[in-house]
């Protein structure tokens, strides 16, 4: 009986001592803010330690790549610098599609909004590519057929936004596409064609969504990276400045 009393015993405790207590916050005490400006004193042992790598990354950033003798802008319908980097990604891509693929590309197109700044006339410093171009976007390609590239021009003529193309020519007049030519030439409807752009726009950024009727290839490369090495190759950029985007009677 005596046993059966200190077990009973035993389990009550047990049952009370794993009984869940309800915790209260006594106090909040909060810490005073801090401003991130000028004022802010430097860490200056963390200064000492970056100083090294931060003098070897000024000396990359800081090295000429090429010059140019206008300013590059994003500006305007057929801006020269979107003119430029269309052009480059045509480059590239075609380089690439016929070593890969044994196929040409008929046309490229990229986004006005990834172009984030203009480069200006003088010197032009690695850094400045990865100002124009911070994203690691890459260089896709795009197998589409003529019939559903009709979807890209009517984009364009709805939104009348200056995205550049390079090998194509969009005119629109009261929102409908009234002339298209890629490579100068109409399109057939029956064929394929191969569009490069970024990965970005492939997988139907800015509503682009006329991508999602074609076949996506990845080509590997980065598009800043292909720029860079665009830029190194020609000492002296001289932009085309030719009218690839026709907006009749824009609004």
């Amino acid at each position: 009986m005596k046993n059966k009393f200190l077990l009973l015993g035993i389990a009550l405790v047990s049952l009370t001592s794993c009984k869940t207590i309800p915790l209260q916050v006594a106090n909040v005490e909060t810490q005073k803010n801090i401003s991130i400006n000028k004022d802010l004193k430097n860490d200056e042992a963390f200064v000492k330690v970056i100083e090294p790598y931060k003098q070897k990354l000024d000396r990359e950033m800081n090295q000429k790549i090429s010059h140019t003798n206008t300013d590059l802008t994003k500006q305007g319908d057929n801006s020269n610098l979107g003119n430029l980097l269309a052009d480059y990604t045509f480059e590239g891509a075609n380089e690439w599609a016929k070593s890969h693929l044994q196929k040409n590309v008929d046309a490229a197109l990229i986004n006005i909004g990834g172009i984030r700044t203009s480069i200006g006339k003088g010197d032009i410093l690695l850094k400045n590519v990865y100002e124009v171009m911070p994203f690691e976007n890459e260089v896709v390609i795009v197998k589409m057929k003529g019939s559903d590239l009709q979807g890209l021009f009517e984009y364009y003529a709805k939104n009348e936004v200056n995205n550049p193309v390079s090998h194509l020519y969009i005119e629109t007049q009261n929102g409908k596409p009234s002339k298209t030519l890629i490579d100068g030439k109409t399109i057939n409807s029956s064929q394929d064609y191969y569009i490069a752009t970024s990965d970005y726009l492939a997988l139907g950024g800015d509503n682009m969504n006329f991508f999602a009727k074609g076949e996506s290839i990845s080509t590997g490369i980065k598009m800043r990276d292909l720029f860079i090495d665009c830029f190194k190759k020609n000492p002296q950029i001289v932009p085309n400045t030719d009218v690839r985007l026709n907006f009749i009677g824009k609004k």
